[in-house]
């Protein structure tokens, strides 16, 4: 048994080229695609199903309202308000109890598409693939375990929306009583709850989604480094899609094509931070898969 190599600073270009070499090898602009088609089905119903579980405890009017104005300051108003447009359309329809039951089942299905479609991108990375016998239980439990992320998802934009109304509700009270040098304070906090928000998010994917056993270790810095990547990557985007307007050539479609657009550049970026997890586990632990 060999004794892992220590990380040093003056590593990260060669960690960082190695990376970018094994992700384009993975082909990560089809993965991206076909996580952009799948997200495109599953956000009408991945979004029903938080309002859902988050508007049970916080409202529902609220939830959508801050969901869609994230949507919106990432890809624009109009793309915003065709989700909107969605979600309504799905939540509004009048059905008999066996549509209502199926429609549920539908929902579900189609609300965990993306994550099965992570989930493989992402055992593909690691040369990993749960294996059972029955390939239906392999689709449940691929299925269950999507659902589960949809859940954590929920909680932590619950949290997310508590502490983002007690700093609101707080800042209001003291408008009167602190110079403005404290408001930009408050600002960096409510910064840091979104930012600790998205690593969670990564770092639970990143561990939990693939088949193979995936060290904490590695983990943590791969999900740091996705973090910083997809919010700088946000901003860009946000500002090409404000200024270059790409979703105006197809019209009427163009909502539908800026939402696919921004789901595969998210999912690129994913799949880079998935890849340097990878290689920094490879190098930096003795043996990856048995180390939780």
């Amino acid at each position: 048994m060999t004794t892992p190599e220590s990380f040093k600073i003056q590593h990260i270009p060669r960690l960082l080229v190695n990376t970018g070499k094994s992700w384009y090898k993975g082909d990560p602009f089809k993965h991206s695609a076909i996580v952009a088609y799948y997200g495109i089905l599953s956000l009408p119903a991945l979004i029903i199903i938080i309002l859902k579980v988050v508007g049970s405890v916080w409202g529902e009017d609220l939830v959508q309202g801050e969901l869609l104005g994230e949507i919106s300051s990432a890809i624009g108003p109009d793309a915003a308000d065709a989700i909107r447009v969605m979600i309504n359309n799905r939540s509004s329809a009048d059905t008999s109890i066996m549509a209502t039951i199926i429609g549920i089942g539908t929902l579900l299905y189609g609300s965990t598409g993306v994550f099965f479609q992570v989930q493989s991108a992402l055992d593909n990375i690691w040369g990993n693939h749960p294996r059972y016998e029955n390939s239906l239980l392999a689709t449940i439990v691929s299925r269950a375990k999507s659902f589960g992320f949809i859940l954590v998802i929920g909680f932590l934009l619950l949290v997310s929306l508590v502490l983002t109304s007690l700093l609101s509700t707080f800042s209001r009270q003291l408008n009167e009583l602190l110079p403005e040098d404290m408001f930009d304070l408050l600002f960096l906090v409510d910064l840091l709850v979104s930012v600790g928000f998205i690593y969670i998010l990564f770092a639970t994917m990143f561990k939990y989604l693939p088949s193979a056993r995936i060290p904490w270790k590695s983990v943590r810095v791969g999900a740091a480094l996705t973090t910083v990547m997809f919010m700088i990557g946000k901003y860009l985007l946000a500002l090409y899609f404000n200024t270059m307007e790409p979703g105006s050539t197809y019209g009427a479609a163009g909502s539908i094509i800026l939402i696919m657009l921004w789901v595969s550049y998210s999912s690129l970026i994913l799949l880079f931070g998935a890849h340097f997890t990878k290689q920094y586990a490879d190098k930096y632990l003795i043996n990856p898969e048995s180390v939780v």
